[in-house]
């Protein structure tokens, strides 16, 4: 295998584009230091200067370190003492750039491992991004490189994100695109992938799915099937056709990801993500090709997953709401309020602060779905105004959110449906006086 990873291909566009010129210096490299051990210093000079501007193009600061410095010792051994110098400047200058991408990508790694663990250190952590915000604008100031820039514009972007500020992403990767698009940005080294990405998760939950859904099918194709990227990207896709409620598309997705090779191979946790949307979109619209076998299979697969799960983290309220939606349907009252009550303690011990408005306005409607005795027309009126609440309240950051991958005002429709269509209620569940 290891044999067959000198004959990828990066020059497929919808790869990581800085991959193919990376590549091109990285085995230039290779070829000069057999050259240069083998004593050939004719050739080693004439492939090293072209490595380093190959080098110097991409703002590869690394590999025109390593040229510059590997020219000025062939310099010295030719005892070419002119070029010598010229080539030390350059190495000096090339070493003092890499020192403050270094010291960029130091924080831009304390950042991302911080922002990769739980939701409560997500929130934790928001106070102190400002100011590694201003260090990383001072490094960008002084170094001026696309390295520099890139992390100060990702993290930009990620306080942003956790804060909730969603039309700002909009306007920062169209703005990101534009430059790219002028020449401002290194055309070899920019990831559109990345940008895509964003805007369509901005659009997702900025509440915009029908134009965000749009994007994405537009985006798609710069994005390799074979890469963990496609599939990353393909879960904000999924998410925006269940938001548009376009979910016929939505099982057409389901079946072109599952179709995929790399699928399988995702961690636990990614994969049982999938199952998650798949058993929403599922719920809410039922193939005709899913007999009665394939639904109860499905609906005990829900009642099954685990609640209040770390690796769950943003799906708790979803997992609960899932399974109450199953009993629902199953007309099993005990049950839905064994749910309701887990959902109670849930929010008081971790839905805290004002991020979590939308996830307790919905609370509030399933608890009126109760005191109105499951009563459609009942719970629809009294919830008349909550609703409206929900309807005005935009989603968190991502510093607070539950995932919701239906949206609450859908899921509240799709209750007050089922409450029609199941009638009578129990006595023992009927309103109480």
């Amino acid at each position: 295998m290891l044999n067959h990873l000198y004959f990828l291909d990066h020059s497929d566009s919808r790869h990581l584009v800085s991959r193919r010129y990376q590549s091109e210096c990285l085995d230039l490299l290779h070829k000069i230091s057999i050259l240069f051990a083998e004593g050939e210093y004719v050739l080693t000079e004439q492939l090293l200067k072209r490595c380093l501007s190959m080098a110097q193009k991409g703002e590869f600061t690394q590999y025109v370190v390593q040229c510059a410095r590997m020219l000025s010792t062939l310099y010295a051994q030719m005892r070419k003492a002119h070029l010598f110098e010229k080539m030390d400047k350059v190495l000096q200058q090339a070493q003092h750039i890499q020192s403050l991408e270094d010291e960029a990508e130091r924080l831009h790694a304390q950042t991302q491992l911080a922002l990769a663990s739980t939701v409560s250190s997500r929130r934790a952590v928001l106070p102190l991004l400002p100011a590694h915000l201003e260090k990383l604008e001072a490094l960008h100031r002084r170094a001026k490189t696309f390295n520099t820039y890139n992390y100060l514009y990702r993290l930009r972007l990620a306080i942003h994100e956790l804060q909730g500020n969603y039309a700002e992403i909009i306007r920062l990767t169209a703005l990101a695109t534009k430059q790219l698009r002028e020449g401002k940005l290194n055309e070899r080294r920019f990831d559109k992938r990345y940008n895509h990405f964003m805007t369509v998760f901005a659009h997702l939950r900025s509440r915009q799915p029908t134009k965000g859904l749009k994007l994405a099918q537009l985006a798609m194709s710069d994005f390799h099937p074979s890469s963990s990227n496609w599939l990353f990207f393909q879960e904000n896709h999924v998410l925006l056709a269940l938001h548009a409620q376009n979910y016929e598309y939505a099982q057409q997705l389901f079946t072109t990801v599952m179709k995929n090779p790399a699928f399988s191979k995702q961690r636990p946790a990614a994969l049982e993500r999938w199952d998650l949307y798949k058993a929403y979109n599922d719920f809410v619209h039922p193939t005709q090709r899913m007999g009665p076998a394939r639904r109860v299979q499905m609906a005990r697969w829900a009642l099954m997953l685990p609640e209040f799960s770390r690796d769950k983290s943003g799906l708790n309220v979803a997992i609960l709401v899932l399974q109450m939606l199953v009993y629902m349907r199953e007309r099993n009252f005990e049950e839905i309020m064994v749910r309701l009550e887990r959902l109670r303690k849930y929010q008081q011990r971790h839905m805290v602060g004002s991020g979590m408005i939308r996830s307790k306005l919905f609370l509030r409607l399933l608890r009126i779905m109760v005191d109105k005795g499951f009563n459609s027309k009942q719970a629809a009126e009294g919830g008349k105004a909550i609703l409206q609440q929900l309807q005005s309240t935009n989603p968190p950051g991502e510093a607070y959110a539950e995932i919701e991958i239906i949206p609450y005002e859908h899921l509240w429709a799709l209750i007050l449906e089922m409450l029609r269509d199941q009638f009578p209620v129990p006595t023992a569940f009927g309103a109480q006086g």
